[in-house]
């Protein structure tokens, strides 16, 4: 039996903290009442933050696990290396809860090699820079090239490579914890040092929020985002996610040449399979795109004010009824199918992810910003405050 020291905060909070040689992995899931169609039972559940070990990286620094629980019984969990999300259980239309993002079992294999930003704050500057390079106040600056021939998700050494410390925080609303990294001027080949918090909260209208923070001391460029791979069936449940209806509230994309880079064009999606402003499955035009491997990987420029907390994405998986909503104030949204998962990366129990096991909506400014004067500026300067909201509502129908 796991033996824990509960502290009760103010807000009816159990911050529970686990003893030596606590495994991350025993607090799972559920610890709720389950729900009948339409959601979760409320009320039946206290709300808790537990701190446990998750391991240490491979130069020996100490790695913490935060367990979310809100009052309904959904359980968020996230990482001080690289302030990631490393389980996400919500309910079926029948109650029964399920692990519903991508992750690993240990820090070694988010440390690894293969680990394609599984629940990662992706940043510096998230998505792709083209050939590296980018000029800010007449002067040029070269970063790593980590994906031939760009730069992508803030080079080698990133934001989810990087272990930050952490403040978790009780809430009338729900349980949260904010992540802080300080990138040093130059890190990566970025100018300025850059302070940065990443707050999640799980709150209890079943709502994980993600806001971001950031300021620097040097102009510098910044796009910060949520890099979770999503299966509504069920991380490594062998289930494909083509089958998942989704609707994009997006009228435009941004089309990109062969690596992915936009052209610079903002062009509508109608009348091509680039088109979810109605629900339609993800499979249905999926073999119309190209690439190799095929798939969706593009920017949607999501309908309404950038800045303004509003509607982005709506999934719902017909089998098990569950339902992922996403509102935003980012200007874009990265939808990306897992094409290049191909089975060689093995996931939580030894399951392997494979092509198209699922989905990432990652919430954005338009990929090579920087390089584009008509796209949404990612310049930040001393004195300014980049802020950022992204909201993931679970439910079933």
């Amino acid at each position: 039996m796991i033996r824990m020291r509960s502290i009760v905060l103010s807000a009816g909070i159990a911050l529970a903290t686990c003893a030596a040689g606590c495994n991350a992995k025993d607090n799972s899931a559920g610890g709720g009442d389950k729900a009948g169609a339409g959601g979760v039972t409320a009320g039946k559940t206290a709300m808790s933050i537990n701190k446990s070990d998750f391991g240490k990286t491979s130069d020996g620094q100490a790695i913490d696990l935060y367990t979310l629980t809100n009052r309904n019984g959904l359980v968020a969990k996230v990482s001080t290396f690289g302030a990631t999300l490393t389980e996400m259980h919500i309910p079926d239309r029948a109650g029964k809860n399920a692990d519903v993002v991508l992750g690993f079992d240990n820090v070694a294999q988010y440390e690894g090699k293969d680990n394609p930003y599984f629940g990662a704050t992706a940043g510096r500057v998230a998505n792709r820079i083209a050939k590296g390079k980018f000029s800010l106040d007449g002067k040029e600056y070269s970063l790593a090239i980590n994906n031939a021939p760009n730069h992508l998700h803030g080079g080698i050494k990133s934001f989810n490579r990087r272990v930050w410390t952490a403040t978790p925080k009780e809430s009338a609303g729900g349980p949260s914890v904010t992540f802080r990294y300080v990138s040093p001027d130059g890190e990566e080949g970025y100018p300025g040092t850059l302070t940065t918090d990443v707050t999640y909260t799980l709150n209890n209208d079943n709502e994980l929020r993600i806001d971001y923070k950031a300021t620097t001391d040097k102009a510098t460029v910044v796009n910060l985002t949520n890099h979770s791979y999503w299966n509504m069936h069920g991380a490594g449940s062998g289930r494909y996610i083509l089958d998942h209806v989704l609707m994009l509230n997006a009228d435009n994309y941004t089309p990109t040449d062969a690596t992915l880079i936009p052209t610079g064009e903002i062009t509508s999606v109608k009348g091509t399979p680039f088109d979810f402003t109605a629900p339609k499955a993800i499979g249905k035009d999926i073999g119309k795109t190209t690439g190799d491997p095929n798939g969706y990987d593009h920017n949607f420029v999501v309908n309404g004010k950038a800045g303004e907390l509003r509607k982005c994405a709506l999934v719902v998986d017909p089998d098990t009824g569950r339902t992922l909503e996403i509102w935003t104030t980012e200007p874009g949204v990265q939808f990306y199918t897992g094409n290049f998962l191909n089975g060689t990366v093995t996931g939580v129990g030894g399951k392997p992810y494979k092509k198209h096991d699922a989905f990432c909506l990652e919430t954005q400014h338009f990929p090579d910003s920087i390089n584009h004067p008509k796209f949404p500026t990612t310049v930040l300067r001393p004195g300014e405050t980049f802020t950022s909201t992204t909201v993931h509502k679970f439910g079933t129908k």
